[in-house]
This record gives structure tokens, C-alpha cells and sequence, in this order.
């Protein structure tokens, strides 16, 4: 008896050591060595890739931003502030309806298939599928909504915006509904608009998107994307040098 008790009690004190070991060194040392080597050497990834401005921070480089108008009464959408460059829309975004008392913004996407609100051209069986334009829900009537959108919004007294070109992400949403890039073709289109609201030449919004193109990954990964919010941060600062 006395012996299967001492047993026991080697046995307990062996496993409480083991878990106050592993312990100090998984849930101490070794969050503390992988803390460490990231602050070291990669600062800025391991802080969320930070955007700042006059010191402060303002964004990071991974999440997508709204530049919109203050919402006015009986609105429900804030309409977009158009002296800015707007990203991709945000359709994929639902609220936080577990805990209302934060206001927070979830990430996802739309869930709808491509062929949503589409319709046979031609009304003929064998015809490849297309927008039906009088789709008053599904991805069709999202896509014409906001190709609309931005053909009106877009324009200016010497600009016009032909559909043909408008490109993909301008109407419609990333996977996460987060995506923090545009092409700079969507970035072109923007320029005339910028440079109207802000009274600046053409040539000067374009060269900054030139300024603010980063290429493909290692030379052929992805595609050339513009950061929104930095594009609109040295904007800012253009405008400031001008006025």
C-alpha cells in the first residue's frame, strides 16, 4: 500500500514538474525568443505594417479603407468623398450583430455565384449567360449598380468614362471585402475626377499613381496594384503644397 502510494506521489511530482518546464519554456521562453526575432527583424510586418502620417498612425498596408462624406440624415450609406481616390466596393461587409455594443465591420464576401441575376442573351437557351440589366438583386444588379457609380462619378466636363473602361475589382468586392489595392488602370480612371475636386493638372494625380505603382512580386508575381490609402496620404500632401 505505502508503495503504490509513493509510486503515485513520483508520479504526480514528475508530471508537475514536466507541465511547470514546458510551461516556462512554451508559454514563456519560447513566446519571448519568437516576439523577439520578429521586433528585430521584421518590425513592421510584425506591428501590422503600419501607415503613418505626421507621426501618427492612420492604417495599415494589409486593410482597405472608405474615404466617404459625413452620413447625412435618412441615410443609410454615406455617399463617397470624391476629392479622394476610392478603392474596390465593400459588398462582402456585414455588421456585428453578436455583440452591438462595438461597432465593428466583418470581413467577407458576398457568397453570390457569377451567374447571379444573369439571364440567357438573347433569351435563347443555348446563349451565353449575361447581366440581365433590369436585375434588382444578385451579383448582376451589385456589378451594374457600381459600374454606374463609378461612370457618374468619374466624369468630368472633359473626361467621359466608356464602360469598356472600367476595370473588374472597380465593381466588385475582394474575398474579405478588405482589399487595401486598385489596379492602376482603376487608379488612371480615378485621376481626372482627383485632379478636378482637388484643382490640380491632370499630369501631376497621374504621375503620383506612377509614384505609387508597385510592381509584381519578384517580377511576375500577382499583378501591379496601388495602395489606396498611401496614394491618398501623398495626395494630401500635394494638395497641401499647392494651396
Amino acid at each position: 500500500m505505502n508503495n503504490s502510494v509513493g509510486n503515485t506521489a513520483r508520479l504526480l511530482g514528475a508530471g508537475l514538474r514536466a507541465l511547470l518546464v514546458l510551461t516556462v519554456i512554451c508559454g514563456v521562453i519560447y513566446p519571448l525568443a519568437v516576439t523577439g526575432v520578429a521586433q528585430a527583424l521584421f518590425n513592421d510586418k510584425a506591428n501590422g505594417s503600419e501607415i503613418k502620417d505626421g507621426g501618427k498612425v492612420v492604417g495599415s498596408e494589409l486593410i482597405g479603407q472608405r474615404y466617404d462624406l459625413p452620413l447625412k440624415k435618412g441615410q443609410e450609406t454615406p455617399e463617397p468623398d470624391l476629392k479622394w481616390f476610392q478603392p474596390r466596393p465593400s459588398n462582402g461587409l456585414g455588421e456585428n450583430s453578436v455583440n452591438t455594443q462595438y461597432k465593428l465591420i466583418l470581413s467577407g464576401a458576398t457568397n453570390l455565384s457569377g451567374d447571379s441575376g444573369s439571364m440567357k442573351e438573347g433569351g435563347k437557351k443555348d446563349g451565353k449567360e449575361v447581366c440581365d440589366p433590369k436585375a434588382e438583386e444578385g451579383l448582376c444588379a451589385q456589378v451594374l449598380a457600381a459600374r454606374d457609380a463609378v461612370i457618374k462619378d468619374n466624369e468630368t466636363s472633359d473626361y467621359k468614362v466608356k464602360p469598356s473602361d472600367i476595370p473588374a475589382e472597380a465593381v466588385t468586392s475582394s474575398g474579405s471585402g478588405l482589399d487595401p489595392h486598385i489596379s492602376p488602370k482603376y487608379a488612371d480612371l480615378q485621376a481626372h475626377r482627383v485632379a478636378d475636386k482637388n484643382g490640380l493638372d491632370v499630369k501631376q494625380v497621374e504621375k503620383l499613381v506612377d509614384d505609387h505603382t508597385d510592381g509584381r512580386i519578384l517580377g511576375f508575381i500577382g499583378e501591379p496594384r496601388v495602395n489606396v490609402l498611401k496614394l491618398n496620404i501623398a495626395l494630401k500632401h500635394l494638395v497641401a503644397e499647392k494651396g
